[in-house]
């Protein structure tokens, strides 16, 4: 078993290990804000062979090259945190418009019928319940009975999808309308039906890891569902990565507009130099930097096509 360390062996362990830190305070103070377990999870891409046992860095690892991408992590997914809410939004709003508008607003769609099960898992009507039952929302305990269990039929569906997790939503778009909801969900939101039930659920485990504030890079997407061939190109990566799917996410999803606001103000905020920044952490280790981009592109490619014209004019 592992002897418990304070910050300051912890860092000596570190150093011990061939890891180059230059200032042993920051060093300590970073440990004690974010937890030495934690920074593990990033530290071991720049060991020998941590699935081994072998934790000895590789040479011209340092602290402060770590501590860049765990920073940079941690801004991904505050970058991700608002456009992930809005998707889950509008699914939410139109979920439950489409099952209140074509199969009714109570009851029907808390039975075991109205969903289409596969395999052995949890039927999707008792997750659907689970949820409500241990939701303390005040417009779900009234549908609670004192001592007699709770009486869900009457329960709008506009209601009930509040108390639902989103894993919960992404399973009752996929499975309920006896399978014909994701469609229907698809239609109404005016994006492609093809494919739409799996990239959904491909946003449930992002989602939930920005939510708990875990590590995306370097980190295989559960349930991410094969990525559609227009966006292979851009996503640069097969089958699992997070980045193949938040490239489908913004392929399909993210094309739904809301309001004005959704994307011009992220595109004012964003800097050349943060988008190389994000592009890099996202493809991984061991991919080299973009060159900067001149200042002056603009106005040398405008130089040359005035000599141009000049050359043709002569």
């Amino acid at each position: 078993m592992k002897p418990s360390l304070s910050w300051d062996e912890q860092v000596g362990l570190m150093v011990q290990r061939g890891l180059a830190v230059d200032n042993h305070d920051e060093c300590i103070a970073f440990l004690a804000a974010h937890n030495c377990y934690r920074f593990s999870g990033y530290a071991r891409y720049f060991q020998q062979a941590p699935d081994q046992g072998d934790d000895t860095f590789r040479p011209g690892s340092t602290f402060d090259e770590i501590c860049l991408i765990y920073k940079a992590d941690e801004a991904v997914r505050a970058m991700l945190v608002q456009p992930l809410a809005r998707v889950e939004f509008l699914l939410r709003t139109h979920a439950a418009y489409v099952i209140a508008n074509r199969h009714g607003p109570y009851g029907g769609y808390l039975e075991e019928d109205f969903y289409t099960d596969v395999g052995n898992g949890e039927p999707t009507v008792e997750s659907c319940l689970r949820d409500l039952e241990r939701s303390r929302e005040r417009h779900i305990l009234r549908y609670k009975k004192n001592g007699r269990g709770a009486d869900f039929s009457e329960l709008p569906v506009w209601s009930a999808v509040e108390a639902w997790s989103f894993g919960t939503l992404s399973k009752c778009i996929e499975r309920g309308g006896q399978g014909s909801l994701a469609d229907a969900v698809a239609t109404s939101l005016g994006i492609a039906k093809a494919g739409f039930a799996y990239r959904v659920r491909s946003l449930v485990y992002p989602r939930n890891r920005c939510a708990h504030h875990s590590r995306l890079w370097h980190h295989s997407l559960i349930d991410a569902g094969p990525t559609p061939n227009n966006v292979r190109v851009k996503a640069k990566a097969a089958g699992r990565a997070v980045r193949a799917a938040l490239c489908a996410r913004r392929h399909s999803l993210a094309r739904r507009r809301v309001g004005p606001e959704q994307d011009r103000g992220a595109g004012t905020a964003d800097t050349r130099a943060a988008a190389r920044a994000r592009r890099r952490l996202l493809a991984g280790p061991g991919t080299p930097a973009e060159p900067a981009r001149p200042q002056d592109v603009t106005r040398t490619n405008a130089g040359l096509k005035r000599k141009r014209a000049n050359r043709v004019s002569y």
